[in-house]
Parts: structure tokens; C-alpha cells; sequence
């Protein structure tokens, strides 16, 4: 296979089109290009917590078992929850063998996963494989003026067994953006919940907690939040749109954080919500 495996979840391909259509752009242009896994289905959304619950893992092992079908032993995914719920799945099984056991015998139509695919995420390889330096050399339209507050969530960094990073601390998103000539600034909500799926039943409280990410980000002088989690971005900026007229929140930018990197790279056209932003500071301030 020329190019990494990858596992696009069910948002990419709807709502979160931008996602998706950015990091190819940037993985092509990095010259690690990423490869859609084939015969792909939902990751199951979450990782179920009771231990006895197999069944909602099975969604995520036949994933894994098409990775090996397709001669991989590593899975590259871009929506964090997909990549905590499939994480944490791979981790179980190849933990567990009376649990993969189960799930293959559940699955009879399937060959028996017997275990060994690693999940990472693109952060894993824009930070371990590509590098800082090599973003920076491929950089066309320096993020010059642009200050962007990092926000990881919680399903990026918890729990630590499947973090991409230092879980009090993440940098991978931080570096990779910084190499652009972009601002990161001190984000101390970069690792707080936004509500989640709490949205659903309590979007009030949903509101909340995503309220208080953007004004944090907002009294760190940020322009842009970057985000690697499309129900986060849906929160994040019903946030920002119900709080429009308080603390400087109306004026954030929400984006993925490889649309950024896109933007950096030279991608064109630009998607609409970042044309004035950058307009305004990166023109303005010193980019290309």
C-alpha cells in the first residue's frame, strides 16, 4: 500500500467534510499520503465502560480486521473520538484474549482478528514521522499574526493509556502549528471537556462548558480555536454564536487544526470561515 491506512468515521463524510478534505491535502503535500480503508465501518461512537459488554466493541474489530485484510498493522484516524474508541477497543483485545476470543465468535463471518494493529492518530504522525521542520519547509503561506489556541478535548489525552501526548500538557497540535509561523498561545482550557454528546440531553450544559474553553481562548488573545474533534467544533461554535457578545467571544474563528495547516501549505480555495481571519490578521500582520 502507497500511502498510510486510514479510517475516516462516519462524520468526515457528512458534517465534518472540511476535516477530511484538509488533512489529504496536507498528508499529499507532506508526501505521506493517506489511503481510505476499505469496507470502513462506524467505529461504535464510544468505548462502552462495562466490562461485560463486548458487543459494542465489535463495530470497532472489524475495522481492525480490514486493516490486516488490507496487509496493515497500523491505523490512522482523524476525529479523536474515533481514535479514542478504536485506541482503547485494540488495546482490550490485544490485552484480553478471552475477550477477542468472544468477538470472534461473534463474528463468524469474519476471520478472527487476532490482534497487533496499532491506532494512531495524525498528530502521531505530523509530530513522529514529518516533524516541525519538515511543515516549516513546506510552508507557502506563513500563518505570520495569527494567534491559535490548541484545543485537544478530552478524548485526544484521556485516559493517559491512549493520550497522544502528555495528557496535563499536549504539545503535538502546538508544534505542528507553530511550524506554520502561526501564534500558539497559552490555552489553560485546552484539555477541558466542551460537553460532548452531553449535547444531546443537556445541550444547556453543553453550553456551558464550551462557553468557558472560548473564553479562555478569548482572554489568551486567540483568533483561531483549532480543534481535532468534529462534536467539538459542533459545540464550540454553537458556543460562540449563543455568546457572541461576551468576552470578545463572537470573534473567534473555529477550525480544524488541518485546515490550518492546509492554509499554511498553500491550499486553494480556502474554506469560507477562515478567508477573513486570515485576511484580517495574517495579511495584515505579516504572512504571505
Amino acid at each position: 500500500m502507497n500511502g498510510i491506512p486510514y479510517f475516516p468515521g462516519c462524520s468526515l463524510k457528512d458534517s465534518a467534510r472540511g476535516f477530511e478534505s484538509s488533512a489529504f491535502y496536507v498528508m499529499e503535500t507532506l508526501g505521506l499520503p493517506l489511503v481510505e480503508l476499505e469496507r470502513w465501518n462506524c467505529c461504535g461512537t464510544v468505548f462502552s465502560l462495562t466490562e461485560d459488554d463486548l458487543m459494542h466493541h465489535l463495530a470497532s474489530v472489524r475495522n481492525l480486521i480490514r486493516t490486516r485484510e488490507a496487509g496493515g498493522d497500523e491505523l490512522v484516524a482523524l476525529c479523536s473520538m474515533c481514535y479514542n474508541t478504536l485506541a482503547r477497543v485494540a488495546a482490550r483485545v490485544d490485552a484480553d484474549n478471552e475477550a477477542r476470543d468472544k468477538i470472534n465468535a461473534f463474528m463468524d463471518e469474519e476471520p478472527d482478528y487476532e490482534g497487533g494493529v496499532r491506532i494512531v492518530h495524525l498528530l502521531h504522525v505530523l509530530r513522529d514521522r514529518i516533524g516541525p521542520d519538515a511543515i516549516a519547509e513546506a510552508t507557502t503561506r506563513p500563518l505570520d499574526g495569527l494567534n491559535v489556541a490548541c484545543y485537544y478535548g478530552c478524548t485526544l489525552v484521556r485516559p493517559k493509556d491512549v493520550s497522544v501526548d502528555d495528557s496535563e500538557n499536549p504539545t503535538a497540535m502546538d508544534d505542528a502549528l507553530d511550524a506554520t509561523g502561526a501564534t500558539v498561545v497559552d490555552f489553560p482550557f485546552a484539555t477541558e471537556c466542551c460537553g460532548t454528546y452531553q449535547v444531546v440531553d443537556r445541550p444547556d450544559l453543553s453550553l456551558e462548558r464550551s462557553y468557558r474553553v472560548l473564553g479562555s481562548a478569548a482572554r489568551a488573545g486567540a483568533h483561531v480555536v483549532a480543534t481535532a474533534c468534529p462534536l467539538c467544533q459542533h459545540n464550540l461554535e454553537q458556543a460562540r454564536d449563543r455568546f457572541a457578545e461576551s468576552d470578545g467571544i463572537g470573534e473567534l474563528t473555529i477550525a480544524y487544526f488541518t485546515e490550518l495547516l492546509a492554509a499554511a501549505l498553500g491550499a486553494d480555495p480556502l474554506p469560507e470561515r477562515l478567508v477573513s481571519v486570515l485576511e484580517t490578521h495574517v495579511t495584515a500582520e505579516g504572512g504571505a
